[in-house]
């Protein structure tokens, strides 16, 4: 997707102001009402624009542990993939997975209560996890940057 000055502008305001309204938004980036419609239809159309939603805090709902998990595989075989990928999105603790190149084949980033029920999320989740030989665990002891996307200058276009 090429995106232009006026269309970085929209996604950055976007990211720090989701809750803009089509008017504001609009005035802000120098287009009318109707133009600006229109480009926000279609960067949701191209992919640029994922969704719209709050931005929880895990600390603030009790989950104040995250944990970093390594996992390895029994081999990187399209079935083992797609039954482990299916596996992970019914566990409603894992924050984000990524296929890796490397060591592991898999990074997830989990969120938990405290350690206890990190302990549970392992028993009941990740050893129930198809074709798993390796489990790795870490636990971050600080969050340092957490961004939610790409820093957009509009003078990149």
């Amino acid at each position: 997707m090429d995106l232009d000055r006026i269309d970085l502008l929209l996604l950055r305001t976007l990211q720090v102001e989701g809750r803009i309204s089509n008017a504001a938004l609009s005035e802000r980036v120098g287009l009318s009402q109707s133009a600006c419609s229109r480009r926000l239809d279609a960067l949701e159309k191209g992919g640029a624009i994922r969704g719209y939603h709050a931005r929880l805090s895990n600390a603030a709902l009790g989950h104040s542990l995250t944990a970093i998990v390594h996992i390895s595989l029994s081999g990187q075989f399209e079935k083992s993939l797609a039954d482990f990928e299916a596996a992970v999105k019914r566990c409603p603790n894992i924050l984000s997975c990524h296929l890796m190149s490397g060591e592991y084949d898999y990074v997830l980033r989990i969120a938990a209560r405290d350690l206890a029920d990190y302990e549970r999320i392992h028993k009941q989740w990740l050893t129930a996890l198809p074709h798993v030989t390796k489990i790795n665990s870490s636990f971050a002891l600080r969050e340092i940057v957490d961004r939610i996307a790409l820093g957009l200058d509009a003078g990149d276009a």
